[in-house]
């Protein structure tokens, strides 16, 4: 059967949360209300509404991210990705913007194909913390933000103001700070809560944030750790690796070193 391509919007974050929980993803309703209201999505519906599809792009400076390349399981294998990350490149390129997205393992190859290069990676691991005291860190406070978005803006590449923003209301136990050292964050999810962006100037306030922001958290949670970062411990289960890529010749943005934990493979 045919299929329809429509721009995302906010009255589809519905039928998109049911197409992420179909693939098992992890992304709830407050996701995709940010998402959609952060950027642009295309979709394809069957004949009769159903959206089976789904690609965002969330623009970041000269930068945007490639999100939520989603197929429903009965209509795979019949090049709806494709066509959605066609469109989602065509508008990029028309704009000036540079694509960049995380891929799994089965994604790489096709982007590969689509003249996208690898950057570096993460893994996603599930963790159940156990009882721990808290470590150095102190809640995050509106005094922060000057120095939290100048850190941020090295160690991503670019301005993710509203984004953050959002992320520290979603799950304020986990937002946490070690004084213009760096800083975690965390959010809700449909599974599990994930911790992250943590972003910070070294490997030890790095590990300071995460244990604070672990001593408050329950259990299961999901974190997507950098392979630089050398933060995994005992009780962390790789759950599957992601490639940072970047469309054409354009080097990776931002400072990886900086990068800790991301946001996820829907944020960067």
């Amino acid at each position: 059967m045919g299929v329809t391509e429509v721009r995302l919007g906010a009255g589809h974050a519905g039928a998109c949360v049911a197409l992420s929980a179909a693939a098992g993803w992890n992304q709830n309703a407050a996701d995709w209300s940010l998402m959609l209201g952060m950027g642009e999505g295309w979709g394809l519906a069957a004949v009769d509404g159903t959206l089976v599809a789904s690609t965002l792009v969330l623009p970041y400076g000269c930068f945007a991210w490639i999100s939520m390349v989603l197929v429903a399981p009965g209509h795979r294998r019949r090049g709806h990705a494709t066509r959605l990350l066609h469109s989602a490149l065509e508008h990029l390129e028309a704009r000036g913007l540079t694509a960049v997205l995380d891929a799994t393992p089965a994604g790489r190859e096709v982007y590969r194909r689509e003249g996208f290069r690898d950057a570096w990676g993460f893994k996603r691991y599930v963790l159940n913390p156990g009882k721990s005291a808290a470590s150095a860190g102190r809640p995050l406070r509106e005094s922060d933000w000057p120095w939290i978005l100048e850190l941020d803006r090295a160690a991503f590449g670019a301005d993710r103001e509203p984004l953050l923003r959002s992320l520290a209301q979603r799950l304020p136990a986990a937002a946490r700070v070690v004084e213009r050292q760096g800083f975690i964050l965390g959010r809700d999810g449909r599974e599990a809560p994930q911790l992250g962006p943590l972003v910070a100037h070294s490997a030890q306030a790095a590990r300071a944030l995460l244990e604070t922001a672990l001593a408050r958290a329950a259990g299961p949670l999901y974190l997507d750790l950098a392979d630089h970062a050398a933060l995994a411990r005992p009780g962390f289960a790789a759950q599957r690796p992601f490639t940072r890529m970047v469309h054409g010749a354009m080097p990776a943005p931002g400072d990886r070193a900086k990068v800790f934990l991301v946001a996820g493979p829907e944020l960067g």
